[in-house]
This record gives structure tokens, C-alpha cells and sequence, in this order.
């Protein structure tokens, strides 16, 4: 019995060390990451936001190549996440191709971004959030050049490796300032139940309006190689639409 007695104390000890261990992290699961609820959105945003395409345009018209279309319409996938009052919003996006052709060359545009945003909510309500907020944007701008004529003239690889062509894909960089204000209304979905938290779903439908400010436009590149003479910096109105997923996980 006495040579039970240190193996009873053993399993003693470890027991009291293991539910003291469970206690704790329970407590800093529920009083810890979880001591104040948050919130969030996945949605698809549809934003319209106007390129100036002046100067490109005339580099294309002197080459007898046509006016591009506007390119203003930006088609992006984004999230929100609420913590208390506080916003912030990230999305990543693109627009779709613009074309013009003339003869046997075809020029193709579109651009792509990534933005990140914080606002603030002046609303206490649970079913609606207004947010002005401010933000940052990075894109790039792509057009394609395609000189059909001079890629068709033949159907040997080794002959069109070193054909003559002006045929060519260029990109330039550019950086904004968005300031804008965000709207949302939140219908609420069936919550859902998960141990010690309630998921509440929801469908939310916002706007975003604000002012984008061009704030560094880059050179034109082809390769790693920067050219001048192709685009105007300028800033424009932008509005969005969005519908998403939303939850609030809440405590019990």
C-alpha cells in the first residue's frame, strides 16, 4: 500500500494540474480573444470609377489605332471585419477588357487593384452601419498591343521567333488616396449555434461614394524598360454596390 501511495499522489497532482490547465484556457478563450464580439462581411462590390485615358488615347490615334471605351467599371471581391465601432475593408479587383481595332492592329486595356480601407461607424444600430472612412489603392493599368499582320505572315517557329512585330504588352503603376463615406444594411439570416458562441448571419446591401485622389501615376513600362509621354495623373468620383455574406459572432 505504501508503494501506492506516490503513484496516487501522481495521478493526483496531474489531474489538478490538467482541469487547473482547462480552466484557464477556457477563460482566456472566453474572456480573452472572445471577450468582445466582432463582426464581418465576404462580398462581390461593383464599382464605377473613370479612367483618363486622354493622353493614351492620343498615342493610339497617331498611330492610327482607334479611342479606347472608358474602362470604368471595376468588378472586386472584398471583406470587411468590424471590431466594435471600428471598420476596415480589403478587396482585390479588376475591369473588364476595353478593345479598339483599326486594320490589322488591335489595341486591349484593363486594370486591376488591390485596396485597403478604415472607417468609423456613426451608427449604433444592429441592422445598418454609415462609415466615412479613408483609404489606399494600388493598380496597374495593362494594354495589349497586337500587330496581326505582321504575326500571321508566317507558320514557321523558328521564322517567327525573330519576327520583325510591334506586337508588345506594357503596364504602368499607379498609387491613390480613396475618402469616401460606406452605407450597409444588414438583413438578418437564422443564427447559428456553435458550443460557446452564436454565429448571427446576415445579407448585407451597401453603397460606397467617395473621391479618388491619383496620388503617384508611374512611366509606362514595356518590359523593365519606362517610357514617358502616355498618361494623364488625375483623380475621379467613384460609387460602389455591394452584396455579401455577413456574421456577428457573439458570446454567450
Amino acid at each position: 500500500m505504501k508503494k501506492l501511495i506516490p503513484a496516487i499522489l501522481l495521478i493526483a497532482l496531474l489531474g489538478s494540474l490538467k482541469a487547473n490547465a482547462q480552466r484557464n484556457y477556457d477563460s482566456l478563450r472566453m474572456d480573452g480573444w472572445m471577450k468582445k464580439q466582432f463582426a464581418g462581411t465576404v462580398q462581390l462590390q461593383v464599382t464605377y470609377r473613370k479612367a483618363n485615358l486622354g493622353s493614351l488615347n492620343s498615342a493610339l490615334n497617331a498611330d492610327g489605332i482607334p479611342s479606347l471605351g472608358s474602362n470604368a467599371i471595376w468588378i472586386n471581391a472584398s471583406m470587411n471585419h468590424v471590431w466594435g465601432q471600428w471598420i476596415t475593408e480589403d478587396g482585390i479587383g479588376f475591369t473588364p477588357i476595353t478593345t479598339a481595332q483599326e486594320n490589322n492592329f488591335k489595341a486591349e486595356y484593363n486594370q486591376y487593384q488591390i485596396y485597403g480601407r478604415l472607417g468609423y461607424n456613426l451608427l449604433s444600430e444592429k441592422d445598418m452601419r454609415l462609415f466615412p472612412f479613408v483609404g489606399f489603392n494600388l493598380s496597374a493599368a495593362v494594354l495589349d498591343i497586337q500587330d496581326r499582320a505582321r504575326i500571321d505572315n508566317t507558320s514557321d517557329f523558328t521564322t517567327e521567333i525573330l519576327n520583325s512585330t510591334s506586337s508588345k504588352t506594357l503596364y504602368q503603376p499607379n498609387f491613390g488616396i480613396e475618402l469616401g463615406v460606406g452605407y450597409d444594411y444588414l438583413i438578418q439570416a437564422k443564427p447559428k449555434n456553435m458550443g460557446c458562441v452564436l454565429v448571427q448571419r446576415s445579407i448585407p446591401f451597401g453603397v460606397r461614394a467617395g473621391y479618388y485622389i491619383d496620388t503617384y501615376q508611374g512611366d509606362w513600362k514595356v518590359d523593365n524598360q519606362s517610357l514617358t509621354g502616355g498618361g494623364d495623373k488625375k483623380g475621379a468620383v467613384f460609387f460602389s454596390v455591394n452584396i455579401g455574406l455577413g456574421y456577428e459572432i457573439v458570446k454567450h
